[in-house]
């Protein structure tokens, strides 16, 4: 079997040093959308540098030769087919505001291996430190089509009952024909999100976003709508991607205010609002 779960329990944590400066944090920000309209004081927050605050899901490509999903994909113990692979779900946690530059220590590990009978679950954990402290925590779960069956732990159950009654603030954002390749620029070299025939590949018409892009242009969303524009205020963030977006259409995101929490249900509007990311929770002070 491609994958032996105790072998890659096991394995040694991967362990790099990381670097990024304004000119990541900017990129980034680009890629998930921002800086429209170009003028907008809003928007200059996340391009112009003498504004510049760091979005919290900007840790998902800080140093973006830090260990990671396709890092982990090669950890002892693991051998897939990257065509088999799909991103399942993401959670984050801050423990202080990231700063505009840095240099910090991330350590890579497989956290848990999950069967969940016609595919393998990865838990791919980042744990990131500078030297002040830790700084935040990643966890990547990773769906490995045809890679389960073995009798492994199901784990546990990531859904959540859905939010009640009418969603508090509903914004739509519109996804570029180049977002994909824009974003790509922050660190995802997967063909899935650049090379047509890699995307029919894996079952896609066409290549698809990134669903960390989506992450990111969600985040930003409930920071600039429900969290006064305070980036600092986010505490942690985690969702399961429920569903693909395509370059060129629009998010629809809806959200719903609670006691120190943002819920979202993110849904693709050209293709009937088909879910795109679900049980979205954003943790704030």
């Amino acid at each position: 079997m491609p994958i032996d779960a105790a072998k890659a329990l096991a394995a040694e944590p991967r362990t790099g040093e990381i670097t990024w400066d304004r000119k990541d944090v900017q990129l980034y920000h680009l890629g998930i959308g921002a800086g429209v309209p170009a003028t907008d004081p809003d928007e200059l927050r996340y391009t112009l540098e003498s504004r510049l605050h760091v979005l919290p899901s900007f840790a998902t490509v800080a140093g973006s030769g830090s260990p990671g999903v396709i890092s982990g994909l090669s950890m002892p113990g693991v051998d897939v087919d990257l065509a088999r692979v799909l991103h399942g779900g993401q959670s984050l946690t801050l423990h202080r505001p990231i700063p505009v530059e840095g240099t910090a220590t991330a350590t890579g590990r497989i956290a848990a291996i999950y069967d969940k009978g016609k595919a393998a679950v990865l838990v791919m954990r980042t744990e990131v430190a500078d030297s002040d402290g830790p700084l935040w925590t990643n966890d990547a779960q990773i769906f490995v089509r045809g890679e389960g069956g073995w009798g492994g732990d199901r784990g546990p159950s990531t859904r959540l009952d859905p939010p009640t009654g009418d969603p508090d603030k509903v914004v739509e954002r519109p996804i570029r024909e180049d977002q994909a390749l824009l974003y790509r620029l922050s660190g995802d070299w997967n063909p899935l999100h650049a090379d047509p025939e890699f995307a029919k590949l894996a079952g896609f018409e066409r290549p698809i976003l990134h669903g960390l892009c989506t992450y990111g242009t969600t985040l930003k969303a409930v920071v600039d709508t429900l969290l006064d524009g305070d980036v600092t205020r986010v505490r942690s963030y985690s969702t399961r991607f429920a569903g693909v977006v395509y370059p060129g259409e629009t998010l629809r995101i809806r959200l719903w205010r609670g006691e120190g929490s943002v819920r979202a249900a993110v849904s693709a509007v050209e293709r009937d609002d088909a879910a795109v990311l679900a049980d979205t929770i954003v943790e704030h002070s």
